[in-house]
C-alpha cells in the first residue's frame, strides 16, 4: 500500500453517522435522531433520542412507527441539543445516507432553536456507494443488502449503524477516507 494512503487513511479517528427520522415533510420535524460514534475503525457509542417535534402531526408514522404518543412528553429539539452537540464534538466527518437530507434536518432544527449547527462535512454514504462501488439503486436497503449489513429500515440507531458499516467498509478496503469525503 501507499505510503500516503496509509497516511491519509488513518487520519480519521472520530467520525459520527447520524441518521433523523421526521414526523412530517418540515425538516423541522425531527422524532428521531441517532448517532453512532466511531473511533479508530470501532463503533464505540450508539446514542438515540425520541424527539417532541414543534407541530402534532405525523405523517411518516407508517414508516418509523413513531407517533406523537410517543413524543409528546420527550424534549423537544432545543432541550436535547446538549446531549446532540456534545456526541457530536471532535467528530472529523459526519456520514448519513443521503446526507443532503438529515444535514437539512439538523439544520432546520437548529434554525428553529436558534443554535448555530457543528462546522463539520458530511459524507454521503448513498453517493459513496455509487461512486466507489457502482451500486444502482442506491437506497439504504440496497446498500445493506450488498455488504450483507442486517438492519431494520427507518428506525434511526439501525440506521445510522448501517451507515457507519458502510463507511468502515469503504475504510476496511483501504480508500482513503479524504477520497470519497467531498462527494
Amino acid at each position: 500500500m501507499d505510503k500516503n494512503r496509509k497516511n491519509i487513511k488513518s487520519a480519521f479517528n472520530r467520525f459520527a453517522a447520524i441518521d433523523f427520522e421526521t414526523a412530517d415533510y418540515g425538516r423541522d420535524s425531527a422524532c428521531s435522531i441517532s448517532i453512532v460514534i466511531v473511533e479508530k475503525g470501532e463503533i464505540v457509542k450508539k446514542t438515540s433520542f425520541l424527539i417532541r417535534p414543534p407541530r402534532r402531526d405525523f405523517v411518516f408514522s407508517y414508516l418509523h412507527g413513531i407517533s406523537w404518543r410517543d413524543v409528546e412528553k420527550q424534549p423537544d429539539f432545543i432541550g436535547l441539543w446538549p446531549k446532540i452537540n456534545k456526541s457530536l464534538k471532535k467528530v472529523e466527518f459526519i456520514a448519513a445516507h443521503n446526507a443532503s437530507f438529515d444535514r437539512g434536518v439538523l439544520r432546520a432544527c437548529c434554525a428553529m432553536a436558534g443554535i448555530t449547527p457543528p462546522d463539520v462535512k458530511y459524507l454521503c454514504t448513498m453517493k459513496l456507494a455509487r461512486y466507489l462501488w457502482g451500486i444502482y439503486p442506491t437506497k439504504l436497503p440496497d446498500v445493506c443488502r450488498h455488504f450483507d449489513i442486517s438492519f431494520k429500515h427507518h428506525n434511526a440507531e439501525s440506521d445510522a449503524t448501517a451507515c457507519a458499516n458502510i463507511v468502515l467498509k469503504a475504510l476496511k478496503d483501504e480508500i482513503p477516507a479524504n477520497a470519497f469525503l467531498g462527494i
